[in-house]
């Protein structure tokens, strides 16, 4: 066995040092992690130069979660003349009700556009500033070039369903009041309403994780899903202020929507056969953005969660038309009976030989010098895993760490209950810079579902500031 190490700056928590006494087989393993192997297959090569101790980030008090939710009352309530949508406002979050059966899509779209106008009257003064923060990210040296959004904007809108455009339109009509264009003046145009019902698709920005127990890792046998939504929440936070709990109501097309409040694409969903889906983002190693003929990854998967009982399905659906996304990305599902990664490739990553489609399961072989030694538990990251597939793991430490730290803490204990999954994920100081944190300060939400009891809980970031140790509320069940 034979290969090469490149090392580069890392801060890393001291009180993990223990973690590393697998070294040295090829000058060092960082966590027990990396082997680099010249068998003629892909490898694992980390850029990095040294590693700086930064003392430790862990908490040495826990919270005493128990396995329930905390559950919240209803602050205000406001509702729709016709009944389409409801919004109730918890202490936490917004509870929104849209229901299908008494209207048609673009009806319930002006509907939660106009309850919200009327409910929220800072809505406008928030999203649309933090819209044209990810705008101005996306362009990057482009800058203030907004027109060159209408051409992916109009291609990606084409894109949709009937029913969901015609959703997005009436949420984009109502709320804009007959404006247009891309003008930063505190209220919505028509434009920016869309767009905003496409920053996955169009413009990007988000990166998370997925943990997923079950068998012998759980005391009762039955999946625990967890997943991390870090996504950027402005630069005054703004986005903690706006977390919304929406409940789609279409009889057995129901979804339970985890989101930002009035968005109507899929972030974190559960549907009412208790198939859970999250969306990774898996960066990119050089393929060009791509949007004309091509389709909005977050409402397809709304789509698939509508149509299919089972993550299998979902997810097969997902790979199916994984060529005519925009971005690649990663999408953690599970149900009662498993737990999968659809590692959707888009179009030019596939015909360039560097990146493929699948469905990876916990029996899928991984990346040669990624080791995943925790029987009967998954984990998502934002890097594509299976075996020769695109390697995003090397070009940066986060993923190399995060997975090493979920390997380790999984080993130390035997079985988890939901409590024990709790203090797990939020075991570490949030508020830091120096090291790599499952719960970072950029998480915006960490969903969990229990398939024993099928209760869905949900911690979500604070407009006070930095939370360690967050309250998980419960948010229903699917």
């Amino acid at each position: 066995m034979s290969g090469k190490l490149v090392t580069g700056l890392m801060k890393w928590d001291g009180s993990m040092t223990r973690l590393v006494k697998r070294t040295l087989i090829l000058g060092f393993t960082f966590f027990s992690l990396v082997l680099i192997s010249s068998c003629g297959k892909k490898q694992l090569e980390i850029t990095q130069t040294k590693m700086e101790k930064a003392g430790s980030y862990n908490l040495t008090e826990k919270k005493g979660y128990s396995n329930e939710g905390v559950k919240e009352t209803v602050e205000q309530s406001y509702i729709s003349p016709d009944g389409l949508c409801i919004i109730n406002k918890m202490q936490s979050y917004y509870d929104v009700t849209l229901d299908y059966s008494k209207g048609n899509a673009e009806q319930v779209g002006r509907a939660y556009a106009s309850v919200i106008l009327k409910s929220i009257s800072d809505y406008e003064n928030v999203m649309e500033p933090y819209l044209f923060e990810n705008i101005r990210i996306s362009l990057g040296s482009m800058g203030r070039d907004y027109d060159s959004l209408l051409p992916r904007m109009e291609a990606l809108y084409e894109s949709l369903s009937y029913e969901y455009k015609a959703e997005v339109k009436g949420f984009a009509e109502e709320i804009s009041k007959g404006e247009h264009g891309f003008i930063e003046n505190g209220s919505i145009s028509y434009e920016e309403g869309i767009l905003m019902q496409m920053v996955p698709d169009a413009l990007r920005g988000t990166a998370c994780s997925a943990l997923s127990l079950w068998g012998e890792k759980t005391l009762s046998g039955k999946n625990i899903m967890c997943r991390n939504l870090e996504w950027n929440l402005g630069s005054e936070e703004q986005m903690s202020h706006y977390h919304a709990v929406v409940h789609m109501s279409k009889g057995n097309k129901s979804i339970t929507n985890i989101t930002v409040l009035g968005l109507i694409g899929i972030l974190t969903a559960v549907n009412n056969e208790g198939v859970f889906a999250a969306i990774l983002d898996v960066g990119s190693n050089g393929e060009n953005f791509e949007y004309e003929n091509k389709k909005c990854y977050t409402y397809e998967l709304r789509k698939a969660l509508e149509v299919y009982t089972n993550a299998i399905d979902v997810g097969n659906f997902m790979v199916d038309n994984s060529s005519t996304f925009t971005f690649s990305h990663n999408i953690a599902l599970s149900d009662n009976n498993g737990s999968y990664c659809a590692e959707d490739a888009v179009e030019s990553l596939q015909k360039s030989g560097k990146g493929y489609s699948v469905l990876r399961a916990a029996s899928t072989p991984i990346f040669e010098g990624l080791h995943w030694e925790t029987k009967d538990a998954f984990f998502v990251l934002n890097s594509f895993a299976s075996i020769n597939n695109q390697d995003t793991f090397s070009v940066g430490e986060s993923n190399i760490v995060r997975c090493a730290k979920f390997n380790s803490w999984l080993k130390s204990k035997g079985k988890f209950n939901l409590a024990d999954v709790k203090e797990m994920l939020t075991q570490e100081k949030v508020d830091q810079d120096k090291v790599v944190a499952i719960h970072s300060k950029n998480v915006f939400h960490t969903v969990i579902i229990d398939y024993e009891t099928g209760i869905i809980q949900a911690a979500f970031s604070s407009p006070e500031g930095k939370q360690d140790k967050s309250e998980f509320i419960s948010i229903g069940h699917y």
